[in-house]
């Protein structure tokens, strides 16, 4: 992402927290069949204050299609009308969505928007039209303008209940010190429920500054102090300034701020009338600090996002803040020098063996520490998948529409939390079989009718913890994969490394992961180019995680992702085989023990099992695996260490166990890659004593052993 200017950046947050609050009220609406009334005022405010972001922001495309769609809700808002087509206003709202989502996507890259809404603002204003003519409303009265007016006939004549005040000086008698022949003083009331008040202050001393001889402003910090938008609320943003414009003139300007819900503006005789005036003259009765007229926004000085408004929020706004992601990936990054230093220190060669007491209690409290601030540090990046969870009910929805069928997305466990990396990564795969799961799965309605089942589909996406990771599964009760089918194409590929009777089905199953492969005859918009499952298999091996699919033919099938919670530290197991150490997360660990001579037997292919928990358990000897010399042959004289992967167990022979410790994941170096076997190896750590030792991945020995 391009490092924008801090009122950009600033505007690219809250419009992107309005936009995802937009959709999901909007698809929230469609399912239920209408717009409450609270649904309604949501969209309006949000598009209300989109709108008004974008107008400041000379974004003018954003803001005329906000507009747009705003006046649909208005009329909603103030007639009522009895007949409203849930589904049209929706795709309205969604469409407009999209083009700002896709304005953000440049704004996020450092480009100005320039895609024309034109289009769509024109069918927003048609669709309004026939909106009205169907309720037997007139289409061509401007409901705002005209409720407007009836407000300023109705309002009373007298001077006293005027919203604005000009006071009674000619202006030939009004001279000022810098030469200016009018002084004035303002002060703003903005919406609080529009949001971005000192942005909307910051904006009017922009309109302001060209045309103003002297400017003096209170709050005088309004961006980079935390409390101005709480002072802005409360009493007004309070301006004094020297213009050669008229009062009227300077009416109309500052009525050009969005959401204003008042302005008071006095004309002055002179700046010795100012409350706020900081000149030679005044500072020795003032006790207001003397501040610079406008004062630019520095890059480097952040502004503080203010959080989206909810129903039932407590107003501490102030106890939210928004941190870029670099920062917490390289606090992290810290933090895992941190860990390792720490064992660098409390594992140094120099001192093993010594009686420290005073030493040992240091390190101690050092771990404890480094423990808690580790915590705090993963607290931070954890986020919970429900914003992930939730983007999906739009592709089923625009999905179904499109291919005809029916079908809903019920959400479990949506507060589950992941590391942020691995949220930033986890939407499109799900995306991906989401989009397989309707295209593939869910059949039409009247085939679903005839084998017995309800005309609408069902798609389940659950996430739960378990251990260190997160499982997440996507299930559907459509038609289930067809084997034969599956086959057939992967024979034509050249998939089959062995005679077909062999292949389990899961293993059948899993040829949709390959590249280049769809079972559909005809290339739509959704699939049959053979991309998309690939994919979520290569993002899915990138968070270090895996994926199994398995299907029910007729009743339908089941995706299971399994993804670590936090890629970055984790417990750790360290063994040695030979001379060499690797490491075991401790999550995949079930425990470990040294077996004896009647534990062990050979399967029919001569592999060697053991029993757990009534199965045959596979072992894998690493100094064969990894042709490591030195080590121990004899299993009675080792350590089989029971690992569990994919709900199957797998011993892994060690010569012996060094201990359990904090390790930081460090992906392994590319050319290491390329001279060694990394077979079952998901990245590598640096101990104690500054050597390196492999990760080893038991879930990644399992497949090797499938294969």
């Amino acid at each position: 992402m391009a490092e924008n200017e801090p009122m950009v950046e600033v505007f690219i947050y809250e419009t992107r927290q309005f936009l995802e609050q937009l959709e999901q009220v909007a698809l929230a609406s469609e399912d239920n069949g209408s717009f409450q009334p609270e649904d309604v005022n949501e969209i309006f405010r949000a598009m209300h204050t989109i709108k008004g972001s974008a107008a400041m922001m000379l974004y003018d495309e954003i803001s005329h299609l906000a507009h747009a769609v705003e006046d649909i809700f208005f009329y909603i808002r103030e007639l009522h009308p009895e007949k409203i087509d849930v589904s049209a206003v929706t795709d309205i709202v969604l469409t407009a969505v999209d083009f700002m989502n896709g304005e953000m996507d440049k704004l996020d890259h450092g480009v100005q928007p320039d895609a024309s809404s034109e289009e769509l603002q024109k069918s927003t204003h048609e669709f309004l039209r026939n909106f009205k003519l169907e309720n037997g409303h007139d289409p061509d009265v401007d409901l705002r303008k005209a409720k407007k007016a009836a407000r300023k006939a109705a309002e009373p004549a007298e001077p006293a209940k005027q919203q604005y005040f000009i006071q009674a000086v000619k202006p030939e008698e009004v001279k000022t010190e810098s030469g200016s022949n009018h002084v004035y003083k303002a002060v703003l009331r903005f919406d609080p429920e529009g949001g971005m008040v000192e942005v909307r202050a910051f904006g009017v001393i922009n309109r302001l500054k060209d045309q103003a001889g002297e400017l003096h402003y209170q709050p005088e910090k309004i961006i980079e102090d935390e409390t101005a938008a709480d002072a802005i609320i409360k009493d007004g943003f309070k301006l004094w300034f020297t213009t050669g414009l008229g009062a009227e003139e300077v009416r109309k300007l500052l009525e050009e701020t969005m959401c204003l819900t008042g302005l008071e503006l006095t004309e002055l005789s002179s700046v010795a009338e100012c409350e706020y005036w900081p000149t030679p003259k005044q500072k020795a009765v003032q006790t207001i600090e003397e501040s610079s007229p406008i004062v630019p926004v520095r890059p480097e000085a952040k502004p503080r996002p203010v959080p989206m408004k909810q129903a039932g929020h407590d107003g501490h706004e102030s106890q939210m803040i928004s941190v870029r992601v670099d920062k917490l990936d390289r606090l992290m990054e810290l933090v895992g020098e941190m860990v390792i230093a720490e064992s660098m220190v409390t594992q140094n060669p120099d001192i093993r063996g010594l009686e420290l007491s005073n030493f040992d209690k240091a390190a101690r409290q050092l771990h404890k520490i480094n423990g808690e601030l580790q915590d705090r540090v993963m607290a931070l990046r954890m986020v919970p998948l429900e914003a992930t969870f939730k983007k999906m009910n739009r592709i089923v929805r625009d999905m179904t529409k499109k291919l005809g069928k029916q079908a809903k997305l019920v959400l479990v466990g949506e507060d589950t939390e992941v590391d942020k990396n691995v949220m930033e990564h986890i939407g499109d795969p799900l995306m991906h079989i989401i989009r397989n799961s309707i295209d593939h799965g869910i059949e039409m309605p009247e085939v679903r009718k005839e084998a017995g089942k309800p005309e609408q589909g069902t798609v389940v996406l659950s996430a739960q913890n378990a251990g260190g990771e997160v499982v997440i599964r996507i299930e559907d009760d459509g038609g289930g994969m067809n084997r034969d089918r599956i086959m057939k194409k992967a024979r034509e590929k050249g998939l089959l490394t062995k005679p077909e009777e062999e292949y389990t089905d899961q293993e059948v199953y899993s040829f949709i992961f390959a590249p280049g492969f769809s079972t559909k005859e005809q290339v739509t918009e959704f699939s049959g180019r053979g991309v998309g499952m690939d994919v979520v298999v290569s993002n899915i091996k990138a968070l270090g995680g895996n994926i199994t699919v398995d299907s029910n033919p007729g009743k339908g099938s089941v995706t299971i992702i399994r993804i670590p919670l936090t890629l970055a530290i984790v417990e750790g197991m360290c063994i040695k085989v030979g001379g060499f150490g690797y490491t075991i997360p401790i999550s995949s660990i079930c425990r470990s023990f040294r077996p004896e001579e009647g534990e062990i037997f050979l399967d029919v292919s001569g592999q060697e099992m053991f029993m757990e928990e009534g199965s045959p358990c596979p072992i894998v000897r690493l100094h064969k695996l990894y042709d490591i010399g030195n080590a121990r042959e004899q299993l009675t004289e080792g350590i089989l260490l029971v690992t569990e992967a994919d709900d199957r167990y797998l011993g892994i022979f060690a010569d012996e166990l060094v201990g359990v410790q904090q390790i930081v994941v460090k992906p392994v170096p590319g050319y290491i890659q390329a001279m060694t076997k990394m077979t079952g190896i998901t990245g590598c750590t640096i101990l104690g004593d500054g050597s390196i030792s492999l990760i080893i991945a038991p879930g990644k020995l399992m497949g090797l052993l499938v294969e």
